[in-house]
This record gives C-alpha cells, structure tokens and sequence, in this order.
C-alpha cells in the first residue's frame, strides 16, 4: 500500500541521521516537523517534510492528519506475552498482604504459569498469545520481543519460542524472541538447582540454537532464582550459540547482576527498581541499555527504576511493559510512557525517546525502527486530534490513538 499522510500537526522523532540510541541530557530532546507530510511506500518511509514543500505525487492513499500528531510506532523490548491461562488469584492474595516473592514460595509465580502452559497445547497457546499481540497493536506497538520462561523443561520452553516465531510469520509486528529458560527452578529440581542448570546448558540451549528459536539468551539473576555465579555460567555456555543476553536484574535486589551483564556484552539490563552508585559507574561506558518496566512497579506497588537518576548520570534508558500474567497484565505503551513521567519524573519527550528509538536498540532493530527516517519501516501511530504531544502522558486514562500503521499496512 501507497500512503501519504498530509497536514500532520507535528511530526515526532525526525531524524535524518538518527544515533543507535540517545542517553543523558539528548534524551530530551524530540526532533519534529510541524505541518509536515510522510509518504510511505513498499511497508518503508519515502520520505517526509513540511506541508510548504509536498512534492506532487500520484497513486498514493491520501490521509489527512490536521490536528493530529504522527509519530514512530512504540518498540516493547521486553515482553512475556506467550504464555498460558492467568494468575488473578495471585492478585488477590498481594491485596491480602502476600508478597511476590511469598507467593512463589507457596507453588505460585512463575512455577505456576510453567504449570499451565505445560498442560496448554501449542495451538491453544497460540491462540491465546494472538489475541494479546493483536491487542497490543492497536495500542501502537509495531515491534515486540517475546521471551520464554514459562515452560521450564525442554520441549514446553522450544514450544513458547515456536509460537512467538509463529506469530512473527502471520502479523506484520516484528518480533525478536529471548530464551529464558533461567526464569525460576521448576519444583522438581527445588533440592538440585545445579542439575537444573545443567539441563539448560546442556539440552535447553542446544536445541534452541539448532532450531534458530531465540535471538538472545536471559536469566533472572535475583535472590531465590539464580545467583551473579549461575547468571555467568548460563551466559558463558550462551556464547558459544551467539546469543547475546538481555537479562533480568535488581527487580528486588541489587546482588552484582548488572556488573555481570556488562560484562557479557549485554545488549539491555531490565527491571533495575533496586540501584546501587555501583550499577550506575558499571553501566558507564557500556553498550548496556537500561531498561525500566513501570507498569510492573505499579502493579507489584514496588519501587520505579530511578530513571531520572540514570538519565541525570548522562546513561540512556528504555521503556518496556514486562507485559506477563504475574506481575504486569497489560501490553500498553501508552500506560508505561505516562506512569514513567508520573512516577519517574521523566520529561513527555524522554519518555518518548526511551520507547522509540531507545527501545528499538534493546531489541537490536535501531537500523530500521524507532525513528522517522527515510528508508525505515513505515510502522506509525497516529494520534487523535491532541493539543501537543505532552497531552498524550498527560491523559493517561484515555486512549488517543486514531490509527496504527506497521509496516505500511493500516491496522
């Protein structure tokens, strides 16, 4: 499809020569057009400019976006969509008083959903999954990275992979997909950790590499899941298969992991709720990118990643929904992007930034997502008609989205 959209109120992230990703005081600023155009063509953006300077073109779908903000599409860098049935139950024992973490002690949590989805055939997983990503599109999402974890035996852990490769071939959303297989120690290994481990190193891995299943590797390095000493052992043994990590850290907290995922060349540290003076210098200089999940926060009613810390240090940060059925059962960008400038004190324009172009590079896809540059994919959001994009975290309980195109195509 030909689109050429006109009369754009203020075209957000322009950027002719855009960087893989923007850190410190750059995270406030949002290059845009005003009264601009975009023409999109074969799924990728032609070209774009103001109003003043349309060029005279034929064949293309017009769409008139007077009063309204276009913008790039929202890249969700940490995703756990692929799973099966729900944990409301668990919900009401948090309001009750039970933590987290004493939920997972009594067989919830995570060894819960493994249950579940052990029990749920493919297909039924599928389904499910599709309904959520389908979901998640209409609220601007246009590229996604599913991780698995909620098997915790080979063939349940290869199945979620399949089905997050399945949906990549049947929507036009870009998916990269994470192994997660050290997400927690399945009861029946409880009392023989190691031998847990072994079977990811030796059998999980393996196999997930044979079959082209996963782009990157991740362990939930945390007290009571898997210590900095297994975290690096997972990530050496991920090395000889090329995965680069992407890995759960100081959710709870703060044991070294980030220090480690530094040190295997991480592409993204997420969670971060807990942060030390010495995370922050170990993330220096890295090509590590910070991930917050603010919707998790808010619903564990546990503490915000201090983005305003991170970004104040001169790091870059990335905004992401964790969306999952035990702590954050919800795919909406919109949400995270206000509840980061609420809770967080970032700026409308940082926390744009940490969802565009900075999410793009924690999933590795900066060279085609995050930013309005000719050549890109054309994967957009268009607004409703708004007085200025601070009104779109401002209005958090509205949905202000008119329509979403990915790659191309109207959604």
């Amino acid at each position: 499809m030909k689109l050429l959209l006109t009369n754009i109120q203020q075209l957000l992230q322009t950027r002719e020569n855009p960087p893989q990703k923007v850190s410190g005081t750059e995270m406030n600023q949002l290059p845009s057009i005003n009264n601009a155009w975009v023409l999109i063509e074969d799924g990728i953006i032609s070209d774009y400019g103001e109003m003043k300077n349309i060029p005279n073109v034929e064949g293309f779908k017009p769409i008139d976006c007077a009063g309204k903000i276009v913008m790039p599409a929202w890249c969700d860098s940490h995703t756990h969509i692929v799973y099966a049935g729900n944990r409301e139950q668990e919900f009401v024992d948090r309001i009750k008083g039970l933590s987290y973490q004493e939920i997972a002690k009594k067989g919830g949590g995570i060894v819960n959903s493994a249950k579940k989805l052990q029990e749920t055939s493919e297909k039924e997983l599928y389904k499910q999954s599709a309904k959520r990503l389908e979901e998640v599109m209409k609220l601007g999402t246009a590229a996604i990275e599913i991780k698995s974890g909620y098997g915790l035996t080979t063939e349940t852990e290869a199945k979620m992979l399949r089905v997050a490769k399945k949906l990549e071939k049947n929507y036009p959303v870009t998916v990269k997909t994470t192994f997660l297989g050290a997400h927690a120690v399945p009861t029946e290994y409880k009392e023989k950790k190691t031998e847990y481990i072994d079977l990811i190193c030796n059998e999980m891995l393996p196999k997930v590499a044979k079959e082209g299943l996963a782009d990157y590797v991740d362990v939930f390095c945390e007290d009571g899941y898997f210590s900095v000493a297994e975290t690096e052992r997972i990530l050496k043994e991920a090395q000889k298969y090329k995965l680069t990590p992407k890995i759960h850290v100081n959710q709870f907290n703060a044991i070294g992991g980030i220090a480690a995922g530094v040190k295997y060349n991480a592409l993204s540290v997420d969670h971060l709720e807990v942060l030390t003076d010495e995370d922050i210098e170990a993330l220096k200089g890295s090509e590590t990118m910070p991930v917050a999940l603010p919707s998790c926060s808010y619903f564990l009613s546990i503490p915000y990643t201090p983005g305003r810390e991170l970004i104040d240090a001169g790091l870059p940060l990335a905004l992401a929904t964790d969306y999952n059925p035990g702590s954050t059962p919800s795919g909406n960008m919109n949400f995270v992007v206000s509840t980061a400038c609420i809770k967080m004190r970032l700026t409308p324009e940082e926390a744009i930034n940490a969802a565009t172009i900075n999410g793009a590079y924690a999933m590795g896809i900066s060279d085609t997502h995050g930013s309005i540059t000719k050549g890109k994919v054309a994967s957009l959001i268009i607004t409703k008609a708004v007085p200025s994009y601070g009104y779109l975290p401002y209005s958090f309980g509205s949905n202000l989205i008119d329509s979403v195109i990915i790659k191309g195509e109207l959604v």
